[in-house]
């Protein structure tokens, strides 16, 4: 796989920055993404701990995920633009710099703010070095062959860290306490802060002016669209924190699609969703990870709360998922070229409804084989073939001088989607709940009309993708 040099980041007329061993580069860009990725879901086994330890209640213990991936996304659209401004690499650095310190007040929290501060803190690292490794790798690597093949990689690596997280978590939790799984950053973001300057070539910059506007609008806005979720699930639809909260949102959001429409450098340039097949693929990006988070979430408290698995069992229940993910992933990039991208992506979401679906049937006395092991791997197959084609499809055609912005509008999308389908599913979940963690049967109650829901996520975006996306066969590839 070949690594072009790419050009200093410096001013017109600068000599091309090189930079040897481009295999180190790409592993530490990389590494940066198992980090982001991972932390998405590597506190999902450590949960029962957190809350017990922490004194979290059920309907707040969700921020311990939300406050990451809200902040991570909500700050991803400006945190492209910055890397596309400062120079990519010294805002990947700085990010990735932020996110280890974050996870070093995490691992030492002692009250549930401190955590869920440390948690926020995480996410705004991550929103910052996150763009610029998809980025740097569409800038690096030429549109064709090479981008395939590297943007292969990272879905990968991508799917790899969402069941990665849970089986290393077990492991930590099981080993020795909750307060390891924020630890472990610890030793690779520092790592990562010294090699990436050695051996990352930093790619142009492209001045301009930052959307102060745009990124606080877009950031409160979905915070106050989350919160609205959260707080009707406790207080209920009527109250008045609920109906404040939805309003606050919708202000918010409008005011920051007005501004992106007449900011002269938006941190979301609606002309991104001029190209058809790319707007669909950013919905379809929204949609399967409010699926996919969901059931992490509460698959695993379903198999520790009510099957009554430990934390390391409960990961090692992923291990299936996570193998078949990884060469489903990997055999994704050989199959576009024969068959194009619009069916691979269709056959992984006609795999991931399914395994969802399959899933909701659970009862308080299922067994694993049948109502865990089984759809699971198929989930890992879908995910495997599902985002592969929708980076390809988003990134395809993307101006140099929008690759910040395009990357990390992808990820932002993946994010909030998580966090806004989490939020509306803790919802579902608290509606036949009971409250009491003994009562197993509306516990587990919750948790299929959860993933009956989750199922209509992925069910729309599979429909999208039949009727939406349209690609030439294999070209598109």
């Amino acid at each position: 796989m070949s690594m072009p040099a790419s050009q200093t980041s410096t001013g017109a007329g600068a000599p091309p920055e090189t930079r040897k061993r481009p295999g180190i580069a790409l592993a530490v860009i990389i590494a940066c993404q198992l980090l982001v990725v991972l932390d998405a879901t590597i506190v999902n086994v450590a949960l029962p701990n957190i809350q017990a330890d922490l004194g979290f209640d059920a309907a707040n213990l969700s921020w311990v995920l939300t406050a990451y991936t809200l902040a991570f996304g909500g700050l991803l659209l400006l945190g492209g633009r910055t890397g596309d401004v400062l120079g990519r690499r010294r805002v990947f650095v700085v990010g990735v710099a932020v996110f280890t310190a974050a996870s070093l007040l995490g691992g030492f929290a002692t009250t549930p703010g401190l955590l869920l501060a440390a948690r926020a803190l995480q996410g705004v690292g991550a929103a910052f070095a996150a763009p610029s490794t998809l980025a740097l790798i569409a800038t690096n690597f030429a549109e064709g062959d090479d981008r395939n093949k590297a943007l292969g990689i990272f879905s990968t690596v991508a799917g790899l860290g969402m069941t990665a997280g849970l089986i290393l978590s077990g492991v930590l939790t099981a080993a020795g306490s909750w307060r390891l799984v924020m630890f472990i950053n610890v030793p690779i973001g520092i790592a990562i802060v010294v090699l990436a300057p050695m051996f990352v070539a930093e790619p142009p910059r492209h001045p301009g002016r930052f959307d102060v506007l745009g990124a606080l609008t877009s950031t409160a806005g979905m915070v106050a669209l989350v919160y609205g979720f959260i707080k009707a699930a406790t207080a209920g639809w009527g109250a008045t924190t609920t109906i404040v909260s939805f309003v606050v949102a919708v202000v918010l959001l409008a005011v920051f699609l007005v501004n992106e429409a007449r900011a002269s450098q938006p941190i979301m340039p609606l002309s991104l969703f001029s190209v058809r097949n790319r707007a669909a693929a950013y919905v379809n990006m929204f949609l399967l990870p409010a699926t996919t988070a969901s059931m992490f979430f509460f698959l695993l408290q379903y198999l520790q709360d009510v099957q009554g698995l430990n934390p390391l069992k409960a990961g090692i229940a992923f291990i299936p998922l996570a193998v078949v993910l990884f060469f489903s992933a990997k055999r994704a990039p050989k199959l576009m070229p024969k068959f194009g991208a619009r069916p691979v992506m269709i056959t992984g979401m006609v795999l991931v409804t399914a395994a969802i679906a399959w899933m909701s049937l659970i009862t308080p006395t299922s067994g694993y084989l049948v109502s865990i092991l089984g759809p699971t791997i198929l989930f890992g197959a879908g995910v495997g073939l599902s985002f592969m084609p929708l980076n390809m499809t988003i990134l395809a055609g993307v101006e140099p001088k929008n690759a910040g912005a395009a990357s990390g509008l992808l990820q932002a999308m993946q994010q909030v989607g998580a966090s806004l389908g989490l939020a509306i599913l803790v919802t579902v979940f608290n509606s036949a709940f009971s409250g009491d963690p003994s009562d197993h049967e509306t516990f587990t109650e919750g948790v299929s009309r959860a993933l009956q829901v989750s199922a209509i996520f992925s069910g729309l975006a599979l429909l999208i993708a039949l009727f939406v996306i349209r690609t030439k066969k294999p070209a598109a590839a």
